[in-house]
Order: C-alpha cells, then sequence, then structure tokens
C-alpha cells in the first residue's frame, strides 16, 4: 500500500475528517464543518524523518509511517506497559525495532500517550490488523472533539 491510498481510504470512510500538514505530515482531524481551528488529532502519515523523529528512517524512498492513538486499554492489551515519555531527543524505551515494516508497535515518541504506528503496513495488516485500531481513533477523535465543542 502507498501512503496515499491510506490517506484516500480514510477521507472516504471516516465523515468529518479534514486533511492538513503538521510538522511536514499528512495530518488527519475529526472537524466536521471546521468548528475548531484544527480539529482534534485522528491520523498523522509521516513520510520524511525531521530534526526530532529520525528512528524510522523515513527518508528511505517509499517508506512512510502511519501514526494514531489508542486507547490506554488497547495499548497495554497490546504492548503490556506503556512506557515513560521520553526526554526530548530522546525515544521510548520499549526495545522495538522502529524501522520494522508492517509491524504495529508503539510510536516511538509518543507511546507514552497510548499512540502506536506502523510502517508501510501491507493489504492484509491493514484490513485485518490496523483498520479496528484506525475505527478506535476515529471513536477517540469525535469524542475529544464533542468534548471541545461543548466546552465553548
Amino acid at each position: 500500500m502507498e501512503a496515499e491510498n491510506v490517506v484516500e481510504y480514510l477521507l472516504k470512510n471516516y465523515e468529518g475528517i479534514v486533511r492538513g500538514k503538521e510538522w511536514g505530515e499528512t495530518a488527519l482531524f475529526y472537524n466536521p464543518g471546521k468548528a475548531l481551528a484544527r480539529g482534534t488529532y485522528f491520523v498523522f502519515i509521516k513520510g520524511n524523518d525531521t530534526k526530532n523523529d529520525i528512528v524510522s528512517d523515513l527518508n528511505r524512498k517509499g517508506v512512510y509511517r502511519i501514526n494514531l492513538g489508542v486507547s490506554k486499554e488497547t495499548f497495554l492489551s497490546m504492548f503490556e506497559k506503556l512506557p515513560g515519555q521520553p526526554q526530548k531527543g530522546e525515544i521510548v524505551k520499549m526495545g522495538y525495532d522502529f524501522q520494522e515494516f508492517d509491524k504495529i508497535i508503539p510510536h516511538p515518541l509518543y507511546g507514552w500517550a497510548g499512540w502506536i504506528c506502523i510502517l508501510n503496513p501491507s493489504k492484509e495488516t491493514f484490513e485485518k490488523k490496523l483498520k479496528p485500531l484506525i475505527d478506535e481513533a476515529y471513536v477517540r477523535a469525535k469524542s475529544r472533539f464533542e468534548k471541545r465543542t461543548k466546552s465553548k
């Protein structure tokens, strides 16, 4: 699967999603009617290294990483523990190979917040393993959006 195929799938299948750019990434926010300045985080697709995030070596041709947040319960069921928040310039200490393709792992910088990621998922992994997690990330983004817009 190519990164743009993933973006197209998400925009087509999840209502209220808007596309933006954040930190050189394709950022997808839940923001129906653009009620908020930016919306709430849904999924990020990163295709290049940045100063603070080089561990996945995304500057390799055709390499990209899908990033999304899941509930604490889901994260714990997948990885047994939440890592501590890394110091600036460091990554979470969980012993994963952050350059491995087609494997759902903790996000190297935001695993402590329940974010997960995958580099270049196969179609099979996307269909069978990632879609349910994307569904969960969507519900979470929608819930956060509703809380933020109710407080306005």
